[in-house]
């Protein structure tokens, strides 16, 4: 179980730092590149929710999934990560707008 929850927080990291990449490309005019950025970003964070899905699907089955600090800690650096995916592609899409004019 630690392990799942380990991958679930590395892999989220890592949607984080390929995000946060992006965005730093964008602001240079790096379109293509921050694009791949984000590519890379959903290759992790699909990892990081199949880590997830693992821990749901223990629990379906009858598995007693036992609550704790790090796995509410990963939860937490999941979401967040997903949040900042999601607005790093809206930022590039700006920047590529901006470098068009």
């Amino acid at each position: 179980m630690e392990e799942i929850i380990m991958n679930l927080i590395v892999h989220s990291g890592e949607v984080r730092s390929y995000s946060m990449e992006a965005i730093e490309c964008a602001k240079k005019g790096n379109i293509d590149e921050a694009r791949e950025l984000i590519e890379k970003a959903q290759g992790e964070l699909s990892k990081a929710h199949n880590s997830q899905t693992s821990l749901i699907q223990k629990e379906a089955n009858g598995e007693k999934v036992e609550v704790s600090l790090l796995m509410v800690h990963a939860q937490d650096h999941l979401m967040t990560s997903m949040t900042l995916k999601t607005l790093a592609v809206e930022i590039i899409d700006i920047h590529e707008e901006l470098h068009k004019k």
